[in-house]
């Protein structure tokens, strides 16, 4: 990502019942090198997108222009934060954007979110840690076993919450004013590719990198790297 001047922080997103943790893995080493600061963002399990829009009001009063970074919903977050402040935001970075426009009641990413909410109040969080750990690449379910547990008895209303959640419309990406780069998984059916590409498509002048979630899961910091800058 090309950006001048020089944004004064990178504000770093996590996904539907991800962490700041993973967020600071994906960005932190990228930002590193290049004297960035990063802001890695821990959402209000009770108010999350809400808690993410706060999180990048409070750092771009306290450092000034900012990119808006984040990682599935943290993606959609970031494009409607700096879609409502343009003169705020250096640039966007999309990781993995699950979905296109309105509701995301039909999307593949909102429909595992809304299962696992209902495993966890039906079958108590342990018990949907195991499920998820039988069926997941063991970078994954180290991730979110993290992650989940930190959310303890509010992960339920956090991932109905983001289920549903309005991604953004189309009008919005083709609107979108600032230098933005999308990144997609080739072999993601969670976030899956072809909305990566619509989203790179419709934003003005996005660029569009790609990775496997095998290339991510052995290097979550390989995001940050394609995104805003080289090793």
């Amino acid at each position: 990502m090309l950006l001048s001047p020089e944004p004064a922080a990178v504000v770093a997103l996590p996904g539907t019942g991800s962490d700041s943790h993973f967020a600071q893995r994906a960005f932190g080493a990228a930002c590193a090198a290049r004297d960035l600061r990063i802001v890695a963002v821990q959402p209000d399990p009770g108010a999350v997108v809400a808690s993410c829009l706060e999180a990048l009001d409070s750092a771009a009063r306290r450092h000034g222009r900012v990119v808006a970074a984040g990682i599935s919903l943290g993606a959609a977050i970031a494009v409607e934060w700096a879609g409502a402040n343009p003169e705020s935001t250096a640039g966007v970075v999309a990781g993995l954007p699950a979905w296109t426009g309105g509701s995301g009641g039909e999307s593949p990413a909102a429909l595992s979110a809304r299962v696992t909410a209902e495993s966890v109040r039906a079958d108590g969080l342990e018990a949907t840690i195991a499920q998820m750990r039988a069926s997941s690449p063991a970078w994954l379910a180290e991730t979110l076993t993290r992650s989940w547990r930190g959310y303890g008895s509010a992960l339920p209303d956090a991932l109905l919450e983001a289920a549903g959640y309005s991604w953004p419309t189309e009008p919005l990406l083709r609107s979108l004013a600032v230098p933005t780069v999308v990144v997609g998984a080739v072999d993601d059916p969670i976030h899956p590719f072809p909305v990566a590409e619509r989203w790179a498509a419709l934003i003005p002048g996005a660029v569009l990198h790609t990775m496997t979630l095998a290339e991510f899961g052995a290097d979550p910091a390989l995001l940050g790297h394609l995104a805003i800058g080289p090793r």
